[in-house]
């Protein structure tokens, strides 16, 4: 047999209007809400901008002729160019050059690693042939292997040699001493 027909419908529900309080609720909050974000997505953009840049290689300079190198270190000075947003200056900075065992071309940079004051070659009888930090009495030896005070050698400079000069790049961790 058949099942006898269910001819009952829902009774239709009223739809439910929006109240002149919710409507203003609903504006004010995305108004809000626009006026909040609007103002974050360029400070987030500020601040994530740097994060999203790819690192470059550093730019090369000419320091000195390969034959002015010796196995003793001597002090060079060079001028880099340096651009920090509108800013452009030229700082002058200061490398150690000299030869190691292999006859190698190294540079490496007078900044003591333990407080940041400047090394100097032979600046103290004390510490022959060695370099010698008068701030805290840090010293390091001709490879900038740290002997006392510092917790790390000194940084060095990448090296290029092209038609007879040294060129310097990007300073990195010392490469000679382990």
């Amino acid at each position: 047999m058949s099942k006898p027909q269910n001819n009952e419908q829902k009774p239709h529900q009223p739809r439910k209007e929006m109240s002149r309080r919710q409507f203003l609720s609903y504006t004010l909050g995305g108004a809000s809400a626009f006026m909040f974000v609007g103002p974050a997505i360029p400070m987030v953009r500020f601040a994530v901008d740097p994060l999203l840049q790819k690192k470059t290689e550093g730019n090369y300079i000419k320091v000195a002729e390969v034959s002015k190198i010796t196995n003793e270190p001597q002090e060079f000075t060079f001028d880099v160019t340096q651009i920090d947003g509108w800013y452009e200056s030229k700082p002058q900075l200061v490398a150690w050059i000299s030869k190691d065992e292999n006859g190698d071309i190294f540079a490496l940079s007078p900044v003591c690693k333990h407080l940041g004051c400047t090394v100097n070659w032979n600046s103290n009888p004390k510490y022959k042939d060695q370099y010698f930090c008068m701030c805290h009495g840090a010293h390091y030896t001709k490879e900038g292997k740290q002997l006392a005070v510092a917790r790390a050698p000194l940084d060095e400079y990448k090296v290029k040699i092209e038609n007879g000069f040294v060129y310097l790049g990007d300073k990195i961790p010392n490469q000679h001493v382990q």
